[in-house]
């Protein structure tokens, strides 16, 4: 039996991402109901649900006119750095904040820090958690990010491939990031695959949720 004890981690679900945002990925708004979908799961099993997003200051290395690739987004205390009104989440939830520091891009989770200070890492192992399972925006960059950090600091990882979309500022971005953070050692899973899994009479508990998605997904 698998013994790790798991978590979901949904990255960057802000405004800004979304359909009108400063910076919209593609159908970003279209994780909503899917992401939603395994908050509940998680939930359910009284596993670990946690929350990135984006919190830049005004003037940052990270914005084109300082410097950087990118259009202002997701700049603290603006309606573009709110989550989005749909996504469901828990009173209590743990929120990362990521991209505060003006001198950095600060594209991984694990760059970001909770109400407390602290990292990722700390927070994910006071838990108890040596496997996330990871969806949100953008596939091929903080998600894409997050994800190979979390090689580095001795985590597992699934993505959710269909709670991920891409910004492919270059066409195929999204799939060559996917591509890389298997070839690292990830899985991947679908709503689908666990749907199956818990269907089939996987164990559902604490340590073992989805744990049929991953052997089915190989």
């Amino acid at each position: 039996m698998d013994t790790a004890k798991k978590a979901l981690l949904v990255v960057d679900v802000q405004n800004d991402f979304c359909p009108s945002g400063a910076l919209a990925v593609p159908g970003g708004d279209r994780v909503v109901p899917v992401l939603n979908k395994y908050i509940g799961i998680f939930r359910k099993a009284g596993l670990p649900v946690y929350f990135t997003r984006d919190w830049h200051p005004p003037v940052t290395v990270h914005f084109k006119a300082y410097g950087g690739a990118w259009p202002p987004h997701c700049v603290q205390g603006t309606p573009g750095a709110e989550f989005h009104q749909d996504l469901e989440i828990p009173p209590g939830a743990v929120i990362m904040s990521k991209g505060d520091d003006p001198g950095l891009d600060s594209y991984s989770a694990f760059s970001g820090h909770d109400e407390k200070g602290r990292n990722l890492a700390e927070v994910l192992r006071a838990d108890g958690v040596s496997h996330f399972y990871i969806g949100g925006l953008a596939t091929d960059y903080c998600v894409k990010e997050t994800s190979l950090d979390a090689f580095r600091e001795g985590f597992e990882v699934t993505v959710l491939t269909d709670a991920v979309r891409g910004v492919d500022l270059s066409p195929g971005d999204s799939d060559r990031a996917l591509e890389e953070v298997k070839s690292r050692g990830a899985r991947t899973a679908t709503l689908e695959n666990i749907e199956v899994s818990r269907r089939g009479g996987v164990h559902e508990g604490p340590e073992d949720i989805a744990g049929g998605a991953e052997r089915k997904t190989g």
